[in-house]
């Protein structure tokens, strides 16, 4: 086993210099105030040649990069949310802090502040659908940046080749909605992840559907008219890895930068 792997090429790029691009894109001060996004596990002035993108940190994605040879994780969602009264085997997170401190390999999480950058995960998901004339649905005091998204399609179509859209364009094979009625749609909200409490900013902004990760039971009779539709929150994050692989790659072309190759949604779905 290899210990604290901290050393790389002498005139290897810094941790740091990776950290520093990421939040040029997506500051810090962009996070939610109950997040912990930036630096989780390591050293900001690693050398780093190999990183491995994901969306969560678990155990095998902290062992398919050691054995990458990855000196550096970035993940969307951050390994620690609260503050840990101990580091030992008792938990998955902590098990991860070990095993990444024992292999030298930091890890880096950009989550909702990369959710509230201009050109963040929202969008990349609005590019994905062919939206034009976004803006944000919930933006901050100095509109520099927001929560969600609303935009518009090319052209009107009905809500069932829509949802053939989503769920061709997320590969999701079971996508719950709210009741379509024959209803067309143009005008479409989104927000990845746990987007509900954007709903009313949906309404508001005058959507005919919204797309989100997550919704409540009630959000289904208080939808205003508004169309909904659940992706499931990995799928509708899933794009996140190929937007922070294509910022580190731009800004440091010399260095490897893969997306995991694992699977790490919790939640499956069976037919009958």
């Amino acid at each position: 086993m290899k210990y604290l792997r901290i050393k790389g090429n002498a005139m290897g790029t810094k941790a740091s210099e990776i950290f520093a691009k990421l939040e040029a894109l997506a500051p810090l001060s962009f996070q939610e105030n109950y997040d912990n996004c930036g630096l989780q596990v390591g050293f900001e002035t690693a050398d780093v040649d190999k990183v491995l993108v994901c969306l969560d940190v678990t155990e095998a994605i902290i062992k398919e990069a050691d054995e990458l040879g990855c000196q550096l994780v970035i993940s969307h969602h951050p390994l620690i949310f609260k503050g840990l009264k101990q580091v030992s085997d008792r938990t998955y997170q902590q098990r991860c802090i070990v095993e990444a401190l024992r292999r030298g390999i930091s890890v880096y999480s950009s989550h909702t502040c990369l959710d509230n950058a201009p050109g963040g995960v929202n969008h990349r998901i609005a590019e994905k659908l062919g939206l034009v004339g976004v803006s944000f649905l919930q933006p901050s005091t100095s509109g520099l940046f927001g929560s969600g998204l609303v935009g518009e399609l090319e052209e009107e179509i009905s809500a069932d080749r829509f949802f053939r859209k989503l769920q061709q364009t997320f590969r999701v094979s079971c996508l719950r909605h709210s009741e379509p009625r024959d209803r067309m749609i143009r005008r479409v909200a989104l927000c990845g992840g746990a987007g509900a409490f954007l709903l009313p900013d949906a309404v508001k902004a005058g959507a005919d559907c919204f797309i989100t990760g997550e919704l409540h039971y009630h959000d289904y009779f208080e939808n205003n008219g508004v169309l909904l539709a659940e992706l499931g929150h990995y799928q509708s994050e899933q794009y996140t890895c190929e937007l922070i692989r294509d910022t580190v790659s731009a800004a440091f072309p010399d260095i490897e930068v893969r997306i995991t190759s694992i699977d790490t949604n919790p939640i499956r779905y069976s037919q009958l």
